[in-house]
């Protein structure tokens, strides 16, 4: 029995996941369950799932959880705080964290679950993106397993060999896909005048709000390029990005021989959770199969040509910040996260979230951070450049 805490549990990465672990009660046992500020959601999943701990970040939202789980008789003790977040990523008890806290507020607890030697399921791109070294250094000092769940990086992790000293020796590159968002063919013009509900529809995936916006940019893929550096110890030029409209290829390695191994699925984040659950086995995920006798085709479509690049500026921020400064992730990160909510607040235009990142990178002076507070630091000194750029746009 694998006791299991889940870090964003009402997000979409974490109901998924609590979908997975309900199919297989005999091997899992949810230890703890967090949310920021659902409690309706969080109050469902206690019933349901009877965890010890449940965590609220609010401590208000906490106590009106507490007392609506002992009207109904639950005796999960709730706890608040992003200490307590912490708390249940690094309890003994606890031998897997499926990290789901979207943006840079899942850091710490993903490096408390670093430094516990947990099985580790990175759904929380941020986590590298804005810990990079650091994070792994957490990682190796703590003897933690890290396993990806974004589709692209797991399909990646699923293409490698088990022996792991062998990668940088073999990887030729690392091709990720893209599905090209909801405005794959829209022009620049059209682009200024994309709504929030427009940018949070996507035609392939089932996701939360923040990560559809990033979707929509591209930016999702300019984060994932940076994870993969990291996450398999890449250098820059050996990462790739080809957009796949289809969606069922979710990712490719290319070998020094030149032959190309991919994962493929339907997309549905349930099964690289469940992969990244069972590994080294695989179990039931709940994902439909692929119907090979319904596909009529598969594209794919170069992210270098002009149209592409003029509609998704913010892709080659990636590889910018990678051979840029250390710290540049960061600052690439905490711009865009303000500047997504600014868009969905209905303050800048969709074009004009590549436009506040591009400037915070240019205006954010720092020292390369060494641990999590100067990383903290940084994130918090880039965020008020992001949020002065976003009202200079609304003037």
């Amino acid at each position: 029995m694998q006791h299991i805490t889940v870090l964003g549990s009402t997000g979409s990465i974490g109901t998924s996941t609590l979908d997975v672990l309900r199919r297989h009660p005999e091997r899992f046992s949810v230890f703890a369950l967090t949310a920021a500020s659902s409690a309706d959601l969080l109050f469902a999943q206690c019933v349901e799932f009877s965890p010890r701990f449940a965590v609220m970040v609010h401590p208000q939202s906490a106590l009106e959880l507490q007392q609506r789980l002992r009207r109904a008789g639950v005796t999960t003790e709730v706890l608040s705080g992003t200490a307590a977040l912490d708390q249940v990523a690094a309890d003994p008890v606890v031998d897997v964290v499926m990290a789901a806290i979207v943006g840079a507020a899942g850091l710490s607890s993903c490096m408390a679950a670093a430094y516990a030697g947990k099985r580790l399921l990175l759904a929380n791109k941020e986590a590298l993106v804005v810990g990079g070294h650091v994070f792994m250094a957490a990682v190796h000092a703590g003897g933690a397993t890290l396993l990806p769940i974004d589709s692209e990086h797991s399909a990646v992790f699923q293409c490698l060999p088990d022996d792991r000293s062998h990668w940088s020796s073999v990887i030729d590159k690392v091709i990720l896909t893209a599905s090209g968002g909801p405005f794959r063919t829209w022009s620049a013009v059209e682009l200024a005048h994309v709504t929030p509900e427009q940018a949070c529809a996507h035609p392939n995936w089932v996701m939360g709000r923040k990560i559809s916006v990033d979707s929509a940019t591209m930016m999702n893929k300019a984060l994932e390029v940076i994870e993969a550096k990291f996450l398999f110890d890449l250098r820059p030029p050996q990462i790739d990005v080809v957009i796949h409209p289809q969606s069922v290829v979710h990712s490719m390695v290319q070998y020094v021989d030149h032959s190309v191994v991919a994962q493929l699925g339907t997309p549905d984040m349930r099964s690289p959770i469940a992969y990244g659950l069972a590994w080294p086995q695989r179990i039931a995920s709940g994902a439909a199969a692929l119907d090979f006798s319904s596909m009529a085709s598969l594209t794919f479509e170069s992210i270098h040509h002009a149209e592409h690049q003029a509609r998704f500026p913010g892709l080659k921020l990636a590889w910018e910040t990678l051979l840029g400064q250390p710290g540049a992730t960061v600052v690439l990160n905490a711009a865009n996260e303000v500047a997504v909510a600014a868009f969905l607040d209905r303050r800048i235009r969709f074009d004009q979230i590549h436009a506040v990142n591009t400037e915070v990178l240019e205006k954010t002076v720092f020292v390369s951070p060494s641990d999590l507070p100067s990383l903290m630091d940084l994130d918090a000194q880039a965020r008020q450049v992001a949020e002065q750029s976003c009202v200079a746009f609304q003037r």
